[in-house]
């Protein structure tokens, strides 16, 4: 169907559909050769002889005409065994539920606890923005606090103020939304604030993001045997290199599992996507020796950017750094005179998230981020 020149308002589209601003992925494919740091995928695609397993799998033993396993009980397995490798807790494909990304999961956790009643979700700013879209699409009000500026720790007073305000107004909070280590400003989550949701009821839901958990190996996993009202969702898009496969899981209560189970759609996972995550993880320790180059140079990009008085960064437990400018300069601006010169960085919460990529993506980073302040020096 060709454009109109005046586009129309259909009326039986919801205003608040009409109005959202969705989620916005850089709008033009990068040239290859671009240094892509802008959406915090690693820096490296599967290695070629796990591609040629996959291209075996794919030719062998997956059948096009046939739906995906719907049970992905092997996937489950798995999952719960490595979670249990990194906890003293032992899970198994009962606490576990996948989805087609962690956004799907967070969608359906929505649905599950709010769709059909009035409840509204709480959420700390700066944080990641899919949370606040899901729930617009779904007609869920968003009750939003502020992060105070100097470690974007949660302002937990100002929370409970506003937990204590949404049932007064007959809007009670639900779900509680939180990210281990935050994106995209890269801060674990403090004692005071870990103090702060163990006191909360357990008639409210804890999602805990651990999207990040390869790069920081700090986990609240353990935490769920105490608190049956959380519940923790990850992704394989970040350090296992699979973010062109769509695969996310969470941890939880096998009744919060259970719930999760009921709303999500039938056949979900597509089989190469199931057979994708599970390479990855019999192939784990090799994929996530990358991990450590990255953590690296975070370390080294971080000290280099705290020496330069025109910029303010700050500390990142996750695969990026979170960084504004000091003087004059422009942070859009510069996301934009970047991407020119071939780096692509993502401008958010009025400042810039920087993925940490390869050693010579991140040079390169550097070096342009650099020429762009000595302007006009």
């Amino acid at each position: 169907m060709v454009d109109q020149p005046n586009p129309i308002q259909f009326s039986f589209i919801r205003r608040e559909i009409q109005q959202l601003v969705a989620y916005s992925a850089d709008a033009e494919v990068p040239d290859i050769t671009c240094d892509k740091l802008d959406a915090n995928e690693s820096a490296y695609d599967l290695p070629s002889h796990l591609k040629e397993k996959l291209t075996w799998q794919y030719q062998n033993l997956i059948e096009t005409n046939r739906y995906p396993d719907g049970t992905y009980r092997d996937l489950k397995s798995a999952i719960a065994q490595y979670v249990n490798e990194s906890s003293n807790v032992s899970f198994n494909a009962q606490n576990i539920s996948v989805g087609n990304g962690s956004d799907e999961l967070i969608r359906s956790l929505l649905i599950a606890t709010c769709v059909g009643t009035n409840g509204s979700i709480l959420v700390a700013d700066p944080t990641f923005s899919m949370y606040k879209i899901l729930a617009q699409t779904l007609g869920i009000t968003t009750i939003s606090i502020p992060r105070e500026e100097t470690h974007f720790t949660i302002k937990c007073g100002q929370a409970d103020q506003a937990i204590a305000q949404s049932s007064a107004s007959g809007n009670p909070v639900k779900v509680v939304f939180v990210v281990h280590p935050n994106s995209p400003t890269g801060n674990l989550l403090s004692d005071k604030e870990l103090d702060w949701l163990k006191q909360l009821p357990e008639d409210l839901l804890v999602v805990i993001d651990e999207a990040y958990f390869e790069f920081s190996q700090n986990t609240l996993v353990e935490e769920l045997v105490k608190h049956p009202n959380w519940i923790i969702v990850r992704t394989f898009s970040k350090a296992f290199r699979l973010a062109a496969h769509r695969v996310g899981y969470c941890v939880a209560h096998p009744q919060l599992i259970q719930a999760l189970e009921k709303i999500r759609l039938p056949y979900n996972l597509p089989s190469f996507s199931q057979a994708a995550a599970l390479v990855a993880l019999e192939n784990r320790q090799q994929l996530l020796a990358t991990v450590e180059e990255t953590k690296q140079e975070r370390e080294r990009l971080y000290q280099a950017f705290a020496s330069d008085a025109r910029l303010t960064v700050w500390p990142s437990s996750a695969n990026f750094l979170y960084l504004r400018c000091n003087q004059s300069h422009n942070e859009a601006q510069l996301v934009a005179d970047l991407k020119q010169q071939g780096t692509l960085l993502r401008y958010t919460a009025n400042g810039i998230r920087l993925t940490i990529g390869s050693p010579q993506q991140n040079e390169h980073t550097q070096q342009r981020l650099t020429a762009y302040l000595n302007q006009g020096e």
